[in-house]
């Protein structure tokens, strides 16, 4: 049985919805010794999120952007968390929507994604730095 957890953070990126597949399985290092296995993803932040979605066309990337917008948009006059910016609350409650952290399955070597799945990092702050993730791997090993 492997139990494995590593820290890795993700570059910094602009307010959107990124595509950070590569990145994460490149921090990850060699799953190949995993037959199967799970992958717990956790974001150590409360203003970006994890979430699965399709890998292929930029175009629904840009949809969640506009669609999150819509939901909690920056400056509402209702909000009264507004010490940090107007941008602040609105990414404590899209982080929220869609969740910190993602559970992937590994399978031969491999995390096992669908064809079209691909993982977002949810940027929701206009300037939210780098963005660390503890990565939990648990398995069985190749025999």
């Amino acid at each position: 049985m492997i139990l494995r957890q590593l820290r890795f953070s993700l570059q910094a990126r602009p307010r959107g919805f990124h595509l950070v597949t590569g990145e994460v399985q490149e921090a990850l290092g060699g799953l190949e010794g995993i037959r199967s296995g799970l992958c717990h993803l956790f974001l150590q932040h409360s203003s970006a999120s994890l979430t699965l979605n399709e890998n292929s066309d930029p175009a629904v990337r840009e949809d969640f952007e506009a669609q999150a917008r819509r939901l909690a948009p920056d400056g509402a006059p209702h909000y009264r968390h507004t010490l940090e910016g107007p941008d602040d609350l609105p990414a404590h409650l899209k982080s929220s929507l869609f969740g910190a952290g993602l559970l992937i399955p590994i399978a031969d070597g491999r995390l096992a994604l669908g064809t079209w799945q691909g993982i977002y990092l949810g940027e929701h702050r206009r300037q939210g730095g780098s963005r660390r993730v503890v990565a939990t791997l648990l398995g069985e090993e190749r025999g």
